[in-house]
């Protein structure tokens, strides 16, 4: 998919792109942090139709929703393209003594030698976590590593 990006000067940067309908979408990033989402109904570039506006922290929001799947997807794809290198998912149960404490305290990297690259939290993602993330029962970890390492993290989590 082509993206165009153009300067607004003294506005921010807009994205442009089709779609597979067809219809023209555009993004407008402002610099003070809100994104304008525009439709363009016909050819003319200057004839733009305002569709709807994000705040910067309504726009983190839809990018984790959105991210969510994507990331998983490309952890699949890295999965597929690397023997041994497996993906899994690992819950955080009620009841785990990590349950309220950090992902480092765990120390699962160092015991199992798989990463944790990813917490879903309800409808959240917390991509990359350090050490000092909090895990919560029900947070579901993603993890990458060989199956031995994936088991590891279950058996750390489960106590």
């Amino acid at each position: 998919m082509d993206v165009t990006e153009v300067l607004l000067p003294g506005v921010g940067l807009r994205y442009e792109f089709t779609t597979t309908d067809g219809q023209r979408i555009g993004v407008v990033a402002r610099r003070r942090g809100d994104f304008d989402f525009v439709a363009y109904p016909g050819d003319d570039p200057d004839d733009v139709r305002m569709l709807f506006r994000l705040s910067a922290e309504e726009a983190d929001a839809v990018t984790e929703i959105l991210g969510a799947p994507r990331i998983a997807e490309r952890f699949a794809d890295l999965t597929r393209e690397v023997p041994g290198l497996n993906a899994g998912q690992v819950e955080v149960t009620a009841g785990s003594e990590f349950d309220g404490r950090t992902l480092g305290e765990t120390r699962a990297r160092t015991r199992t030698g798989a990463s944790i690259v990813a917490i879903v939290r309800g409808e959240d993602v917390i991509a990359s976590p350090a050490p000092s993330q909090g895990l919560l029962a029900g947070d579901i970890l993603v993890v990458i590593g060989t199956q031995q390492g994936i088991t590891g993290v279950e058996r750390i989590l489960a106590g």
